[in-house]
């Protein structure tokens, strides 16, 4: 079933939601110097023969350990399945992220992993 409008967009271009996190969230921790660095959809996990996950975001923090930022408006049971997947797989950690509508108070909601 599809929720609202559904734009494709290429690979390596980030969506609204995304954009949006990464200037609201993950930037200011950037600058204050929470973090080194910031990817987007740089790293491809193998989850399982013939299954790859790629993160919107792989994070550096300041300490040197990496964390995995997953972005939607709103969870599909097979997103969760890959998410949960990974963080069994790779020692990092691993954070899914929700976009709260702007009539229910906006803002992000972060569930780890």
């Amino acid at each position: 079933m599809a929720r609202g409008r559904t734009v494709r967009r290429q690979s390596g271009q980030m969506n609204l939601t995304e954009a949006r996190y990464e200037a609201e969230m993950l930037r200011p921790r950037l600058m204050a110097g929470d973090y080194c660095a910031i990817w987007f959809e740089r790293f491809t996990f193998r989850v399982a023969d013939d299954c790859r996950y790629t993160p919107d975001f792989v994070v550096q923090l300041a300490n040197g350990e990496l964390e995995v930022h997953e972005v939607k408006g709103f969870w599909e049971d097979d997103a969760l399945v890959k998410i949960k997947v990974a963080a069994d797989l790779f020692p990092f950690r691993f954070v899914a992220v929700q976009a709260i509508p702007k009539k229910s108070g906006g803002g992000w909601k972060e569930r780890e992993f």
